[in-house]
C-alpha cells in the first residue's frame, strides 16, 4: 500500500486541482448541456428568415466586355440590389448589369430592401445604422466592413447585417446566438476567435483535468476498505 505521506500528498493535489479546475469543469458541463438542448437552426436565426428569398429573373444583361473594368475578370457573381441586377466582379467592383455603370456601395434604403428579401415580412425595423469597424469579440466579427446593422423590434434583440460594398446579406444575430457564442467561447477556451481547439490554455486544462480524474481513481484505490481487506487475504 501507499504510505501515509504519499497518500496525503495525493489527496492534497486532488483537492487543490479540483478547486482550481472546478469552475472550468462547471462551464464545460453547462455549455455542453446548452449545446445538446438547443436547435442549431434556431441558433442560426432561421426562424426569423424566409425559407427561400424571392429570386428575380433579369433579361438583356450586358456582357463583361461591355463593362469598363480596370482588370481582367477572374470571378463574377450576379446580385440583386433593390430589384436591380449587379455584377460583383473580382470580389471588389460592383457594376449595374444593365447599364454598366459602376456603383460604390449601397445606400441605407437599398440595404433595407435587401434585408426584406431574406427576413420575415412581419418583422418591424427599429433602426438602421452604418458600422465601419467592430471589435474582436463583436457578434459581426470576421465579416466584410463597412456594414449596415438593421435592428428589429423583437424581444430577442434581433439584428441583420448587409454588406455595404456589394449589398450581400451577411447574417442575423439574436439573444440565443449570443448566449451560444459566449458558452462556445468558454467551452473551447479560445477567447479570441472562438474556434481554435489547439490553444495552450485548453491543452493545459485538459491535461490537468486528466490528472485530477486519475488522482481520484488512485485515492479511491488506496482508501478503499475492500481493497485493504483483499490485500490482507492475499498475503
Amino acid at each position: 500500500m501507499v504510505n501515509r505521506k504519499t497518500a496525503r500528498w495525493i489527496r492534497k493535489a486532488h483537492r487543490y486541482l479540483g478547486i482550481f479546475l472546478g469552475i472550468q469543469f462547471l462551464m464545460w458541463t453547462i455549455s455542453g448541456m446548452y449545446f445538446s438542448w438547443t436547435d442549431i437552426d434556431e441558433i442560426h436565426g432561421d426562424q426569423f428568415k424566409k425559407e427561400a428569398p424571392v429570386q428575380t429573373s433579369f433579361n438583356d444583361l450586358l456582357g463583361t466586355s461591355q463593362l469598363a473594368t480596370k482588370e481582367p475578370v477572374q470571378s463574377l457573381e450576379l446580385l440583386e440590389i433593390a430589384n436591380e441586377p449587379y455584377y460583383w466582379i473580382n470580389e471588389a467592383q460592383l457594376y449595374n448589369a444593365k447599364t454598366g455603370q459602376g456603383k460604390n456601395g449601397i445606400t441605407k434604403e437599398e440595404a433595407q430592401q435587401v434585408a426584406n428579401r431574406y427576413m420575415l415580412n412581419d418583422l418591424e425595423i427599429a433602426k438602421i445604422q452604418l458600422v465601419h469597424s467592430v471589435g474582436a469579440h463583436h457578434e459581426y466579427r470576421g465579416r466584410p466592413l463597412p456594414v449596415y446593422e438593421i435592428s428589429y423590434e423583437t424581444p430577442q434583440n434581433l439584428k441583420a447585417y448587409v454588406a455595404v460594398e456589394n449589398g450581400a446579406f451577411q447574417t442575423v444575430r439574436h439573444r440565443d446566438w449570443r448566449w451560444f457564442d459566449f458558452l462556445w467561447m468558454t467551452h473551447t477556451m479560445d477567447y479570441q476567435g472562438r474556434d481554435n481547439f489547439n490553444t495552450l490554455l485548453l491543452r493545459a486544462f485538459s491535461l490537468l483535468g486528466l490528472i485530477t480524474v486519475l488522482s481520484g481513481f488512485v485515492l479511491c484505490y488506496i482508501s478503499s476498505p475492500s481493497i485493504r481487506k483483499l490485500k490482507k487475504k492475499l498475503k
